[in-house]
Formats: C-alpha cells, sequence, structure tokens
C-alpha cells in the first residue's frame, strides 16, 4: 500500500521455465465452457505471476484477477540497509479478449510491512488494481503523507463504501490515498491476514487494492469475502462485490480474483 509509507496515525530472481510456462503468455484459452485471457507473466521471487480475465458462456466477465506460482513466495528480495522495503512489480492486462474497468495492475511486495504499527507491519503483498493508467499514476503527487485530509483528496460520500474512513497519514505519490475499513479483524486485535483498500487521488477512484500477509498465503487459503461497495464509481464498468484468495493444489497456483462482478 505504499512506496514509502509513513502512515503517521495509530500507535528479481528469475523464475523457473516451468513457471513461465504454466502460468501462460498472453494466452486465451477455453475452461468449461468459459474463455480466460492471460496477461504476460512477470517474474517474481522464484516464480511469475499473471494478470486473468475470466468471461462466462454469453462473453461477460465474471472475474478479474491475478495468478502466481507457488514459488513466487520463495526468494523474495530483502532491502538492504537503508533501502526500501518496498519492491512493485507492474504486470500488463491480458492483449486478448475483453476490455475491463482494470488498466494495470501493480504487485507490491512489502518485505517489511508498512505502518500503521501492529496492524500491516508484517511482511505481505499489496494487490493495486488499477482503474487510471499508468501514466496518469506517474502523476500523482503529495507534499507528504498528511495530504490524505485535505479536503481536495476527500472523496464525496457517495464515492465511499459505508464504514470506510480515509484517515491522516494515508498519501502515497504515484498511488493514491487510502481509505479503510476500521471494523476489519486487523484494526480489532486480530492478526492481519487479508483485507480490501479502496485507493484515491483528487476525490476520484484509483484503484481497488486486496492485501495479504505472506504468512495467510503460505498457509495454501481458501478464502472469500464481500466487497463493500459504494454508491457510485468515478469510472463505468464492473466492480467486485467479492474477492478470493485461494490455492489450487492440483496446479500449484495461487489466485487473487475480483469475483461478482456488477
Amino acid at each position: 500500500m505504499k512506496r514509502t509509507h509513513a502512515w503517521a496515525w495509530r500507535p528479481l530472481f528469475l523464475a523457473s521455465a516451468a513457471a513461465l510456462a504454466l502460468l501462460g503468455a498472453g494466452n486465451a484459452f477455453a475452461e468449461g465452457g468459459t474463455a480466460v485471457y492471460e496477461g504476460k507473466p512477470v517474474k517474481i521471487g522464484q516464480g511469475a505471476a499473471h494478470t486473468v480475465v475470466r468471461t462466462g458462456a454469453d462473453g461477460a466477465v465474471t472475474a478479474i484477477g491475478v495468478a502466481f506460482s507457488e514459488n513466487m513466495l520463495d526468494g523474495l528480495p530483502i532491502a538492504a540497509p537503508g533501502a526500501s522495503p518496498h519492491f512493485p512489480y507492474a504486470l500488463s492486462m491480458p492483449t486478448k479478449g475483453p476490455k475491463t474497468v482494470i488498466d494495470h495492475v501493480m504487485i507490491d511486495w512489502e518485505s517489511m510491512g508498512h505502518p500503521p504499527p501492529q496492524v500491516y507491519d508484517v511482511p505481505h503483498f499489496d494487490f493495486h488494481f488499477y482503474v487510471v493508467s499508468r501514466d496518469e499514476v506517474s502523476k500523482v503527487r503529495f507534499n507528504g503523507p498528511a495530504d490524505s485530509a485535505d479536503p481536495a483528496q476527500q472523496p464525496p460520500a457517495e464515492l465511499m463504501p459505508a464504514g470506510y474512513i480515509l484517515p491522516p497519514g494515508t498519501a502515497v505519490p504515484r498511488m493514491g490515498v487510502h481509505a479503510i475499513n476500521p471494523g476489519s479483524p486487523e484494526f480489532q486485535k486480530q492478526a492481519f491476514a487479508a483485507t480490501f483498500i479502496y485507493g484515491y487521488y483528487e476525490k476520484r477512484l484509483t484503484f481497488v487494492e486486496p492485501m495479504a500477509s505472506l504468512e495467510f498465503l503460505k498457509s495454501k487459503p481458501s478464502f472469500s469475502a464481500p466487497v463493500p461497495r459504494p454508491a457510485r464509481y468515478s469510472k463505468n464498468g464492473l466492480y467486485p462485490s467479492r474477492y478470493r484468495i485461494a490455492y489450487d493444489e492440483a496446479k500449484k497456483v495461487y489466485e487473487v480474483m475480483l469475483e461478482e462482478l456488477r
């Protein structure tokens, strides 16, 4: 959830050939009467990740997400002393198949976590699904993390899901300001496993973001949870009502998917 995360609130290793073959390279194929479109794989750790778009028999998009090989969780980079512990990896959407509201995905490996302390300060991944272009993301700038409290950054209520807040100290350059759900388990003194965040810039939605801890992923979960939705979105398109984080034992592949799109 950050570049140089400074939330002020609350006390490239090579992938194996097998992994790259498994994760495709812009492929499209049929799967049980549906179509699956895959983006180009990107090397992360000792594995690789790629974007996925699934459609139903009627051609409508049913899911948007990221798939990655089991060994992506091995050999992850560790920051040198004094260097940033944040490692971003850019994933393009599939070149074939229907276009979606998602422009591109960034997988951000937070090797030492990030603030707030005792919440997200454990090694984890931020899966940023951007609804704006890379060029627009590059223009996201702030004077400092406290800019998230600036009225110019606070989106109108209808763009925020019920129960979400945009606390001070969550403005991150080349990302946006981060809205969180204080009712999530990690804010109720439970260990952080997975959560869902919304991001904005200048009052407009810039990304939706599932997050998952490394420990949770290594438990090989089969997890699904509803996604709180705002009354409306800045950009027209299909958005998730549920997200899923799951491990496929047969394929040795993880998926982080946005589902029940509407």
